[in-house]
């Protein structure tokens, strides 16, 4: 049986003359677009017939088809008698439904939606004197038709005056018409038909005159825009009105609104149990989570995957989302008999404008998760502020949502996969390729051009406006700009990624854990490679090095990519890129332990960085050997090397940008904090970190100010300021969370307890202690277990 699905999932049967249609079809060996063409019958018309949303056709159009199907005899005779049959019943069937507006059956249970259930019980409790109004709005198969009839069924004994239901069928070519709805609650509210006033002016009092006094629920379901649902709003005291809408119907005068949002994780695997069998998604709980996402949680799409598995029960719930993971089959796979999420997707996106479907298809070429109306400008060849008009029309639709952030928006992941058949669909390859390659070309663009304004010795931040707009920039449109980098590095684009990777040397520092660097700057490791620059081969292996034991505390691996940079930069020559490459094989040789080696490589940096600028190296060069002086024990040279450092920041400002100039000298001051505190010289180690933290914050770098609050904490402990110390301790360990982080993590704890220890108290003392003895056995390096044991020698005392 051919059928077809409105926005909750229900199904409807085809008609006969739907199922005759069908047959003779393909009997004739004919697409529906070939019947089309051959009748004049619209192929949207077609497939409502044979999907039952429809009857059957008008005397002509029967005509027509089964003249263009080739029909004679009594095949012909019996086709159109099927049409006169289709039409007798369906003028039946409206006026039963004239007479009823019962509720439609409600779910047996509502799964993952009890705080929006909880909002709609609020809602109905209000007092108003116009009565409630209450829009369920939500994107295509969100369940916004099953939430309001269980809502309608819970709140009954609310309404003892009666609850009715109207379908609107708001996505119809032909939605209801008020006047039509109006005629409908009049007689199910004992209006005889002879008595319904013949205007709809007339009608739509004698609906209000009739709610005065009594408490009645109306649903409107499915409505199709705020003129349909005016006359129709039960707007009386103590009445309340449910409407359930694809738009946002932002244009009605009173009434509150509940946005539906996918299900959560929990609810989702819920629904899918219920229909599969809670048995069969406890035994494979990894399968059911990774289904659901595929479903993108949305409940429509998750009741066809179960539908999918319980008329398959000898498929594995991993099988199905083995199919699912396939975006370019996604959608087709999510049908099971007449459920289908294209199908509801494909009702919204028929009634968008011609200018707005264009601009949803194209949306398609954006690559992250989400974006505002600039880029979507690029990605439409439109100018902004048409394209602006097109986006709300979107959002009011449904099928683009309003991100948390203001003026960005998102699209569900489904709609994103359907967006992307309608550009392949209705555009030509060429154009395709034509606004993929432009889009991408602006993302890598615009993000080189505003991480270069990081650079040290760049004075003005064009093409932004300032710093902090670049860096808003790059941090707002992440998700576009990386994914942007890494189709860009499939496809072959190598200038550009190369590009991208190199100008975000800068901009990388004091961000170690915001950006995936070690891809970034792999991706442009294999650019270079690519396009046979060992120059930037050179600095790119170290880029990567620095991604490796920086960034991901990987000491041996970036010990390797910086020997093979130091190798490169010295086959080519590139006494600047050696510079560099043995600055940083010294700063990983201290971290293994091994000072002697990092002491001479150091060394030769330095004397090699004399070639390069300040600010473009020589400085960083320098402040490495000072850490390995004082790794060393020889506190005082490591103080005069970062001191002269310091100085020289201090009489070279002038040469660099402010942001450069003061993020170096709040490490530099970190450097000769950590040289006092080495020296036990704890009041002038605290006072050193306390400025070094303040300029950190004043850049926004958290996890340099925090391990700046981690030392100054450990200094003021030491002097007996343990309240300071404890604001200092505690502001590290909220910002040192992440895998990435457990080494600072677990000082941090560590300075805990002995901070608790040295305020007597033993309880915070050992409950700091075990966590970060926790924290020392899952990292299992030397000087996690080197801190476990001082711990557990320090505090042995402590219950």
């Amino acid at each position: 049986m051919v059928n077809d699905v409105n926005d909750n999932g229900q199904a409807q049967d085809a008609s006969a003359f739907g199922r005759l249609l069908l047959r003779h079809r393909r009997a004739a060996g004919l697409t529906q677009a070939d019947l089309a063409a051959a009748s004049g019958v619209s192929v949207r018309a077609l497939r409502d017939l044979e999907r039952g949303r429809a009857q059957a056709a008008q005397r002509r159009s029967a005509a027509a088809l089964a003249d263009a199907m080739g029909l004679t005899g009594q095949d012909h005779a019996r086709f159109l008698a099927a049409a006169r049959e289709g039409r007798r019943r369906a003028a039946k069937l409206v006026v039963e439904e004239e007479l009823s507006c019962r509720l439609p059956p409600a779910v047996r249970h509502l799964l993952g939606r009890d705080e929006e259930l909880r909002q709609v019980r609020e809602a109905a409790a209000a007092d108003s004197p116009s009565g409630v109004v209450l829009s369920i709005i939500g994107h295509p198969g969100i369940g916004k038709t099953t939430l309001a009839v269980a809502a309608a069924h819970a709140l009954t004994d609310r309404f003892p005056d009666g609850a009715f239901a109207v379908d609107l069928r708001g996505m119809d070519d032909q939605p209801v018409s008020s006047r039509a709805a109006l005629e409908q609650l009049l007689r199910a509210l004992g209006v005889p038909a002879r008595q319904v006033p013949p205007s709809a002016v007339e009608q739509q009092h004698l609906f209000r005159s009739l709610l005065t006094g009594r408490r009645v629920l109306v649903l409107l379901d499915n409505a199709a825009d705020e003129a349909q649902v005016r006359p129709l709003l039960a707007a009386s005291p103590g009445c309340l009105t449910l409407i359930t809408c694809r738009r946002a119907l932002a244009g009605l005068e009173i009434g509150r609104w509940i946005w539906l949002e996918p299900l959560e994780p929990a609810g989702a695997t819920e629904l899918l149990a219920s229909i599969v069998g809670a048995e069969r998604v406890a035994a494979e709980p990894a399968a059911a989570a990774e289904l659901v996402s595929l479903c993108g949680k949305l409940p429509l799409a998750v009741r066809i995957a179960g539908n999918r598995l319980a008329t398959r029960p000898q498929w594995s719930i991993a099988y199905l989302a083995g199919q699912l993971r396939d975006v370019s089959t996604r959608l087709s796979s999510l049908a099971a008999g007449d459920l289908q999420v294209r199908s509801a997707f494909e009702l919204s996106y028929r009634k968008l404008s011609p200018a707005a479907r264009l601009v949803f298809r194209r949306l398609a070429v954006i690559p992250g998760s989400d974006f505002a109306a600039d880029l979507a400008a690029v990605a439409a060849n439109r100018t902004e502020d048409d394209v602006q008009v097109y986006l709300d029309e979107l959002v009011d639709a449904n099928l683009v949502q309003a991100a948390l952030a203001p003026g960005r928006y998102r699209f569900h992941d489904l709609l994103r996969i359907f967006a992307e058949e309608c550009l392949a669909a209705e555009e030509e390859p060429a154009e395709r390729e034509a606004l993929t390659s432009a889009t991408l070309s602006h993302l890598l663009r615009t993000a080189s051009a505003a991480a270069r304004v990081f650079f040290p010795d760049v004075r003005t931040p064009e093409p932004f406006g300032s710093r902090r707009e670049a860096g808003s920039w790059l941090d707002t449109e992440a998700s576009n700009w990386l994914a942007a980098h890494r189709i860009a590095a499939r496809t072959g684009r190598h200038r550009e990624v190369l590009e991208l990777a190199r100008s975000m040397q800068w901009y990388s520092g004091g961000r170690t854990q915001q950006r995936p660097w070690h891809e970034i700057f792999t991706l442009g490791l294999a650019a270079a490679r690519s396009l046979g620059s060992r120059t930037d081969e050179a600095v790119l292996l170290d880029l990567v090095g620095w991604a490796w034991y920086f960034c991901l505390g990987d000491n041996e691996s970036g010990l390797a990519a910086h020997q093979e940079a130091l190798l490169v930069a010295e086959q080519i020559g590139d006494r600047a890129e050696q510079a560099w490459a043995l600055g940083y094989v010294a700063s990983v040789l201290v971290r293994l332990g091994r000072h002697g080696e990092a002491l001479l490589h150091a060394r030769r940096a330095v004397g090699l960085a004399r070639e390069l600028d300040f600010w473009l190296g020589q400085g960083m060069i320098r402040n490495t050997l000072g850490g390995i002086l004082r790794a060393h024990g020889r506190l005082d040279e490591a103080l005069a090397v970062h001191r002269a450092v310091l100085a020289d920041v201090e009489s070279r400002y002038d040469e660099a940008n402010p942001e450069a100039r003061r993020f170096f000298q709040a490490s530099t001051l970190l450097s000769i904090g950590l040289d006092f505190n080495e020296a036990r010289r704890w009041q002038r180690a605290a006072a050193t970190f306390r400025e070094a933290r303040a300029l950190f914050r004043q850049g926004g770098f958290l996890l340099e100010e925090a391990q700046a609050a981690l030392n100054e904490g450990r200094a003021r402990r030491e002097v007996g300021q343990h309240a300071f110390a404890g604001v200092c301790l505690q502001l590290a360990l909220t910002a040192f969370t992440g895998v990435q982080l457990r080494w600072p993590r677990a000082c941090t704890l560590a300075e805990l307890a002995m901070l608790g220890a040295a305020t007597g108290d033993p309880e915070q003392a050992g409950a700091y202690r075990d966590q970060a003895l926790a924290l020392c056995r899952d990292l299992g390096t030397d000087e996690a277990r080197a801190l476990a044991a001082r711990l557990s020698s320090t505090l042995s005392t402590v219950d």
